[in-house]
Order: C-alpha cells, then structure tokens, then sequence
C-alpha cells in the first residue's frame, strides 16, 4: 500500500483530518490547516506477531551475507505496538485528536509473489543486482522446503482521526 495524500473532510461544521502512519514533521499541517489540505499518508508497515512466522529470523543471515542486513536494534514492532503521531498533532495546537486505531493483518504469500512485493522496496529496488538475485534464490529454497511454500507476513498500519480546532 503506498501512501497518499488524505483531505480534511467537512461534516456538518467539523473538518477532520485523518492520518495513517504520517511521515516527517508535522509544520506541515501548518499550511494545510489554512486550505483545508490534510497532510495524511496511508501506508502500513511489517509487524512481527508473537510466535509469528520464523522466515523472517532465518532469512536475515542472507541479508547479512550480502551486506544488506538490518542494524543492531533495529525495531519490531508488534501488532498494535506501531508508534502513532498524537503527541504531534496536539502539540501543533491545529487539531485534536479524535480516535487513534490500529489496525494489523497478516498476508500469506508464495516465492513469486514475496519477490514480486520485495521488488517494490526502495532498498531491493536499490540493491546490487547479484546480490538481489542471490536473496531471490534463497527465498525461493527456503519457501520450497516448507509443506506450503508459503511465508507469513504481517502487516499493521496507524489510523489517527483528529478535528481541527476553532480558531481563537
């Protein structure tokens, strides 16, 4: 899902602004509480529920083989554990927060159809060709090997309603 631009509704004398998963700084809103321009994204991200799918610890040392790996720390958000933006929204004094909703999924996909989605990703879009392929091939041996050939993913995404304040 990639994001998009969301606009601030009127209904009956409220203008809404909803935010999934916002990305940079809030001034934006800033410009868009003057033309009635919300700065909203709708994206969604992976989450690692608990006792979820080990694919994704077992693929990771062909990561680090090909010098792709994820840095130490690197976060794992669990489903309804994704950070949300209230704080900002608030602070910018331009809108109050309404409701704040996590919504998570999980998707299962086959060899071709994984690569197919890693293949919209900025950073496989940007890897060195042999050492995407190496990672395709691998996926695709380690997808074979299981009973299904199927990998587990999930997905979770942040969906914040908030009403623009009156203006003093």
């Amino acid at each position: 899902m990639g994001r998009r631009a969301s606009h601030v509704r009127r209904r009956g004398r409220r203008n809404l602004l909803a935010l999934g998963q916002p990305r940079g700084p809030l001034h934006r809103s800033r410009p868009c509480a003057a033309t009635r321009r919300a700065p909203g994204y709708l994206g969604s991200t992976h989450v690692f529920p608990p006792g979820g799918d080990t694919f994704f610890d077992e693929i990771q040392e062909v990561y680090d083989a090909i010098g792709e790996g994820l840095p130490a720390g690197a976060p794992r958000p669990a489903p309804g554990q994704l950070p949300d933006e209230r704080e900002d929204i608030e602070a910018s004094g331009l809108f109050e927060v309404v409701t704040v909703d996590h919504f998570d999924w999980t998707v299962a996909y086959d060899a071709e159809g994984y690569i197919r989605l890693l293949r919209t990703f900025s950073g496989h879009i940007a890897m060195a060709p042999e050492r995407r392929e190496r990672l395709f091939t691998q996926i695709r041996r380690r997808l074979a090997e299981r009973p299904d050939g199927r990998v587990r993913r999930g997905w979770g995404t942040v969906l914040t309603i908030a009403g623009r304040r009156p203006a003093a």
